[in-house]
C-alpha cells in the first residue's frame, strides 16, 4: 500500500505544479493581452521584454487562432485555456492510472476478484470508446483519423446491428446511447 500512497503524493505534486503554472501563465497572459491590445504601453521595459520573449512562444498559438478566424489578441487566452485543459487531462489520466493500480493491487491481494476487475476494465474501455465515437461525430473529425479510429474499431461490432433495429429520432442516432445502456446492463449482470 505504500506504493499507492507514494503515487497519490506524486499526483498531488503534479496537481500543485499545474495549479502554480496556470496561475503564472494567467498573469503572463493578462499582461501580454494588455500589451497586445495597447491597454499597457508597448514601449515600456516590461512590455518590450514580453514582445521579445513571450510573443515568440505564443506565435504557434497565434497562427492557429488567426487561421481559425480569431484575432491575434486572443492568443494569450487560448494559451491559458490549453494549459488548463492540458492540466485537467494529465491529472485525470494520472488519477485513472492510480485507480487502475489500486484495483490491480486488490486483485493481487484477492485473486478470486481478478477476473471481475479485468472484465470491468473491458467494459470501461468499451464505454470510453463509445463516448469518443459520439464526441467525434459532433466535430469535423474523420472516423479514419489515427486518433479516433480505435473507438470505431472497438464499437462497430455493437453499433452496426443496433442501427438496423433502433430507429432514428429525426436526425439523431440514439444507437450509441442504447449500446451504452446495454453495456451497463450486461456489466451489472456479469460482474454484479
Amino acid at each position: 500500500m505504500s506504493m499507492l500512497a507514494a503515487y497519490d503524493a506524486f499526483v498531488g505534486i503534479v496537481r500543485l505544479v499545474f495549479l502554480y503554472a496556470a496561475i503564472a501563465i494567467a498573469a503572463i497572459c493578462v499582461f501580454d493581452w494588455g500589451v497586445r491590445t495597447r491597454r499597457i504601453s508597448p514601449f515600456n521595459r516590461v512590455a518590450r521584454f514580453f514582445r521579445a520573449r513571450v510573443d515568440p512562444m505564443m506565435a504557434p498559438v497565434e497562427r492557429v487562432v488567426v487561421r481559425s478566424g480569431g484575432l491575434p489578441t486572443q492568443a494569450p487566452w487560448w494559451s491559458l485555456a490549453a494549459v488548463v485543459v492540458g492540466g485537467i487531462v494529465v491529472i485525470s489520466v494520472l488519477q485513472l492510472i492510480g485507480s487502475l493500480l489500486q484495483q490491480l493491487m486488490l486483485g493481487i491481494a484477492q485473486p478470486d476478484l481478478l477476473w471481475r476487475i479485468f472484465l470491468s476494465w473491458v467494459f470501461s474501455l468499451l464505454k470510453l470508446a463509445l463516448l469518443v465515437r459520439v464526441l467525434t461525430s459532433w466535430l469535423p473529425i474523420s472516423p479514419y483519423s489515427k486518433w479516433v479510429r480505435w473507438s470505431f474499431v472497438l464499437t462497430e461490432w455493437m453499433i452496426k446491428p443496433l442501427q438496423r433495429v433502433v430507429p432514428r429520432i429525426g436526425a439523431i442516432d440514439i444507437t450509441p446511447l442504447v449500446a451504452w445502456l446495454l453495456l451497463n446492463l450486461l456489466e451489472g449482470v456479469i460482474i454484479g
